[in-house]
């Protein structure tokens, strides 16, 4: 059923998020309402693909259904199931209870403390810790910075674990997702030297400069750099970056099919908004082009976006990538010593 009128829309989301001033109301119907039928599609789709059991294991066909959006109610096991962390948990019962009954590091504790209730300051479910998710995240957070001590607590990941507790309501669930995003899909992304997203950074800019040459000069003439309008698309998986329809969208295909994903949504929002960012004249209207280039009609109608991330991005070979990745590598490296 279509939304009709911007008064029957809540002020917050299903996700527990407050919706700004500025919310076009408008645009999100109209998304809405073309949005709902492919919901609903989708949904019967994958209950027949599922039967009676409540995840299903990978292959071919399970990545294109993926590619097309995990069901709500199933996102967050099948999510667990296709990244392997629910092998991962059933083989380390207690694994994470014991983390933190464990001996603490104060000062990490302390680290986290602080930037938990920074998390999400838009959303409803983040702000007590009595009747919230603060407690939850902070619970993720130590957890796994006692797990994987070579990267303790890093910021950008209370960010990412409290969106994965919004899916999975679970805390042991949320961490064995962050242990398989960070130690996993994404190594060297949360490093003290974040070598990992520098490194994407550098391969995006190259991308840039071999599909949209005109993009490349116009952001190197005003003397701009790529990690200045990009790194928090890293950093939070595209989380506090693109509406949280389409974050979830990434997040099924990220979860499934690796890292390549974030690089493919990186270069279609560049290569689909290339006349805006042309038409930007300054050092200041090039990077608010960028920031309403991720909130703008495009960017909230999911379905459409998700389809436009494999056609516009075209053929991305993982040899290819994986080839590019270290060659950035090796400058970025080169650049840190100088």
């Amino acid at each position: 059923m279509a939304l009709k009128t911007s008064s029957r829309l809540s002020d917050v989301d299903e996700y527990g998020f407050e919706r700004p001033p500025d919310f076009n109301y408008q645009n999100y119907e109209e998304f809405m309402s073309r949005y709902l039928s492919v919901l609903t599609r989708r949904a019967r789709k994958w209950s027949h693909l599922l039967g009676a059991k409540e995840t299903v294991g990978r292959g071919i066909k399970v990545k294109r259904y993926v590619r097309k959006g995990i069901p709500m109610k199933h996102r967050g096991k099948m999510w667990m199931e296709v990244s392997g962390s629910r092998r991962k948990m059933e083989a380390h019962p207690g694994y994470y209870k014991s983390l933190l009954e464990g001996s603490l590091d104060e000062e990490v504790v302390e680290s986290i403390k602080i930037d938990v209730p920074r998390t999400f300051p838009d959303n409803i479910y983040f702000r007590d810790y009595n009747e919230g998710k603060l407690t939850d995240l902070y619970n993720v957070l130590v957890a796994f910075a006692h797990h994987n001590k070579k990267i303790g607590y890093c910021q950008g990941l209370n960010y990412i674990a409290g969106l994965l507790l919004i899916i999975t309501k679970d805390e042991e669930s949320t961490f064995w997702l962050l242990n398989a995003l960070v130690e996993d899909l994404l190594p060297q992304y949360y490093t003290p030297d974040m070598i990992g997203v520098l490194t994407d950074i550098k391969v995006l800019e190259s991308l840039v400069k071999e599909r949209a040459n005109l993009v490349w000069r116009h952001i190197k003439h005003y003397e701009l750099t790529w990690g200045l309008l990009t790194t928090k698309w890293f950093i939070c998986l595209f989380a506090e970056v693109l509406p949280i329809e389409t974050v979830l969208r990434i997040w099924d295909c990220l979860f499934y099919e690796g890292n390549k994903i974030l690089m493919r949504v990186a270069i279609t929002l560049v290569l689909s908004n290339e006349q805006k960012i042309l038409m930007s004249q300054d050092f200041g209207d090039i990077i608010e082009c960028f920031k309403k280039i991720t909130k703008d009609a495009d960017a909230i109608d999911c379905h459409t976006f998700m389809e436009n991330v494999f056609k516009v991005s075209g053929s991305f070979p993982r040899a290819r990538l994986a080839k590019l990745r270290e060659e950035c590598k090796e400058e970025v490296m080169a650049e840190m010593k100088k």
